[in-house]
């Protein structure tokens, strides 16, 4: 067993849970220590995505009740959260409660961050990055470590 299946299931047993599994295990973007700090400290309670990305790879949007094991720069488990929200919206249109949400300072340094990554992300699969594309808004709690 590896020490991501060993991590969610340690999780498991403390919380009783059985037949569970996690939808993924990943690092949050080019600073993934950081980010995963913040998702610990219990600062960083949401995330957003590109939604055309998930259509390009044909992949299914998130849902309530999933699991994620958030995982530092070495690809070592540091958290596991559960998503309680998923919303779609514009870019432009995100709310301010959200971006703050995702921990990361102001709103306006939440927007500079986005339109950077996306900026970089999105030419990789030769996509272009506009305010009014749509994002995937995930709202989650950290449920290990308590």
């Amino acid at each position: 067993m590896n020490k991501i299946d060993t991590y969610w299931h340690r999780y498991c047993e403390m919380e009783g849970l059985s037949n569970i599994r996690y939808t993924e295990a990943f690092q949050f973007g080019a600073k993934a220590d950081w980010l995963a700090s913040l998702v610990v400290a219990g600062t960083k309670t949401a995330t957003c995505s590109s939604f055309p990305l998930y259509e390009l790879e044909g992949e299914p949007l998130p849902k309530v009740g999933d699991y994620q094991i958030v995982l530092n720069s070495q690809d070592e488990p540091v958290a596991i959260i559960k998503t309680y929200s998923i919303e779609v919206y514009p870019f432009n249109e995100v709310p301010v409660d959200f971006a703050l949400a995702e921990g990361e300072g102001s709103y306006e340094e939440w927007k500079e961050a986005h339109i950077a990554f996306f900026g970089r992300i999105l030419p990789e699969y030769e996509l272009t990055f506009t305010e009014e594309m749509l994002t995937v808004c995930d709202r989650f709690e950290k449920v290990y470590p308590k």
